[in-house]
């Protein structure tokens, strides 16, 4: 029986019980943590207390737990908003138990009233505990995925690493301006219209919550109170146009609902909800008071609409008149081709004179695919193992929920995704695309099927690569970013999860989400996004970028590939940048000097110096001491063969992906109606495509 040490508990998946009659169609259901303390009371015995936080793990993440004498975990199952289905009280202790046989247990826990929680269990002992604790007793907070960072430090990588990505900001009268789903009733406080539901997405400043329409958004006359009070753009809005003009604010009782002209939101309470201007009767929250702009009796909207006329007639009388141009072909006119309704009417508008190119033979819809296994899984949704029925074909489906997409403001991505991997056919070296289709709900990527597994399943089970398996592994990469380069596409999420092998043992690099297109001579790039390890230090820094982040990535997936570690190291996320940022990487002695050598050309933290760059003092990548041996022409031929070849037993094996994911059940959640009703489906419009080789 397992002593002193903790438990890391992973939460899977919950099965409904015939007590949790659901509100909506959709069960959508997430678990709350309570970890109490058994206490000896005087007068009232031993009761349960409990010290810390309730935390919320998101699904298939991890909390730890110590082994305390009297330590008990309270799960409970709840539905959105805060409504109660079920729960388990167990102690710690017991869980642990149920690791007697193997370090890691697969576990259903029974609920009271009705239905069941599946959860993972990992038993570490009392020396495991040392090496691996943080918090030196304070352990019960939510955690990512499998082990800390001091765990990789100490054994090797053991956990994948999820990406990040900081929405994007639009910048207007220093306002900063990100996506926001609305749930609630909310109006946009330039036109006074709802903002809504997915298909009245807006957008909501940062600094001063301000809520707008998307389309409203470049329109609004008020500076950011925030960041913009002595702005050039506000002196010259003061003086030129003389809308300084303060309201007079009074606290009013509203006798029905009454919305805040700011945020949008309803001013609460049962009276003095908030404040009304005597001059214009707009209304606002007393917390939203200080960031009105001084528009008092002013109509943003016309004044707006009177400055673009201006504007507009003015660019007309510079501007010289030119023909206007059409679509003959190419890109777009092969996305609107390929779209799932619409098509010829969509072509017609823009090519009134060009007769449409023929449509696709084949559509593909679910309907023709068998969903047989989870193969990965993640915010952006599912990943399956899929026939296509009747063939005896096997796929990788990539499934992405569109109201997550909308609500991460991810349209413009996923259309790069689906673009970069239409690119695959040309190179040996990137997944290859089948098709892309979708539902009123869902979107799907169907791509070949790599059953070799990625580099972060095959470096877990041998801890480190050869140094000729590394090289190999290392030359094919180089191979496929150059390319991706070459067509001004940053890829930006390099990492050991998203290099994949085929049944031969080749590289493909997969899941281009990160992607940014358009990266060529002065282009730059500016979002902060990637997986915390391998972020280039001009990211951290919030610099404008190229292609160099990709090829610091790559020194990072270099290093673990020869040495086992991670390169940079932190006891969280601030350490961890910090490393990145001033840290020099340990170079071990076995290391031979030519591989010493490469990484620390590719960890140059000056971007245009660094191996790769085509202005890097040392030369092309290609050309360093390194990869001396290699035949680059056979190599871009797939003529060289591979060090290393998967096991593989059938078209259909899935024993290279981890059983976190494969024994998940193979489910797509289902939409909110509600929610639905209010999508704006042409947002999606060009997202179905065919390749060649499919039809």
């Amino acid at each position: 029986m397992p002593g002193v040490g903790f438990i890391r508990v992973k939460l899977l998946q919950v099965e409904r019980g015939p007590s949790m009659d659901s509100k909506t169609d959709v069960f959508d259901p997430y678990i709350a943590i309570n970890v109490k303390e058994a206490v000896n009371t005087p007068g009232r015995g031993i009761t349960l207390v409990q010290r810390k936080k309730t935390i919320y793990p998101e699904w298939n993440t991890c909390f730890d737990a110590h082994l305390y004498e009297g330590r008990v975990i309270q799960m409970v199952a709840m539905e959105r908003p805060n409504r109660f289905l079920a729960d388990t009280t167990v102690s710690a202790k017991a869980l642990a138990d149920k690791c007697s046989d193997a370090n890691i247990v697969t576990a259903w826990l029974d609920l009271k009233p009705s239905g069941r929680l599946q959860c993972q269990i990992r038993y570490f002992t009392e020396n495991e505990d040392e090496e691996f604790d943080q918090g030196k007793g304070s352990v019960e907070e939510h955690k990512q995925m499998q082990p800390s960072v001091s765990e990789k430090q100490q054994g090797g990588i053991t956990r994948r690493r999820g990406a990040i990505k900081q929405q994007k900001v639009h910048e207007v009268r220093g306002h900063q301006f990100i996506a926001k789903f609305f749930r609630q009733p909310t109006f946009c406080s330039y036109c006074n219209d709802f903002c809504w539901g997915l298909n009245k997405q807006g957008y909501q400043c940062k600094v001063c919550n301000c809520a707008v329409h998307k389309k409203c958004h470049g329109k609004i006359l008020g500076n950011c109170p925030g960041s913009a009070k002595d702005s050039r753009e506000t002196k010259m809005l003061t003086e030129r146009f003389n809308i300084n003009v303060p309201h007079k604010f009074k606290v009013n009782n509203y006798m029905s609902p009454t919305f805040c002209d700011h945020c949008g939101t309803l001013l609460y309470g049962l009276f003095r909800q908030g404040l009304k201007c005597q001059v214009c009767s707009v209304n606002c929250h007393k917390k939203c008071e200080k960031f009105m702009p001084n528009l008092c009796g002013v109509n943003q909207k016309l004044f707006a609409e009177v400055l673009h006329q201006v504007k507009k007639s003015g660019d007309e009388r510079r501007a010289s008149v030119s023909p206007e141009k059409t679509v003959t072909g190419g890109k777009q006119a092969e996305e609107d081709s390929s779209d799932d309704e619409g098509y010829e009417q969509v072509w017609d508008k823009k090519n009134r004179d060009v007769p449409p190119p023929p449509p696709p033979k084949k559509k593909f819809t679910p309907e023709h695919f068998n969903m047989l296994k989870v193969l990965g899984k993640g915010s952006f949704g599912k990943v399956m193992l899929a026939e296509l029925k009747g063939t005896n074909t096997f796929y990788a489906i990539k499934v992405l929920k569109k109201d997550v997409v909308l609500e991460d403001d991810d349209v413009e991505c996923t259309m790069i995704e689906k673009r970069v991997l239409a690119l695959g056919s040309k190179h040996p070296y990137l997944t290859q695309l089948h098709s892309t289709f979708q539902t009123p709900s869902h979107l799907f990527f169907v791509m070949e099927y790599l059953n070799g597994g990625d580099l972060m399943f095959h470096i877990q089970l041998c801890g480190k690569f050869e140094m000729s398996r590394a090289q190999f592994y290392a030359a094919e990469i180089v191979l496929g970013l150059q390319f991706l380069h070459s067509q001004g596409i940053v890829y930006r999420d390099l990492k050991l999860d998203n290099v994949l092998l085929d049944r031969d043992g080749h590289v493909k690099i997969a899941d281009f989400g990160m992607c940014k297109e358009g990266i060529f001579g002065e282009n730059r790039a500016n979002t902060f996004c990637g997986t915390p390890d391998y972020i280039a230090p001009e990211i951290l820094k919030g610099q404008k970028y190229t292609s160099s982040v990709d090829w610091w990535s790559f020194g990072v997936l270099l290093y673990e590939m020869m040495i086992g570690q991670s390169p940079f190291h932190g006891d969280d996320e601030d350490d961890l940048f910090h490393s990145i940022l001033n840290d020099t990487p340990h170079y071990p002695r076995f290391l031979p000097k030519e591989a010493g050598s490469i990484l620390s050309l590719l960890f140059e933290r000056t971007p245009a110096d660094r191996l790769g760059m085509p202005t890097c003092p040392a030369g092309p990548i290609r050309a360093v001491p390194y990869f001396r041996n290699i035949d680059w022409e056979k190599m871009e031929r797939k003529q060289i063969d591979p060090p290393f070849k998967p096991k593989i037993k059938s078209d259909s094996d899935i024993s290279n992906f981890d059983t976190d994911f494969t024994m998940e059940k193979v489910t797509l959640t289902p939409p909110d109606k509600d929610l639905m009703k209010t999508m704006n489906q042409r947002l999606f419009q060009g997202f179905s495509f065919t390749s060649a080789t499919a039809l």
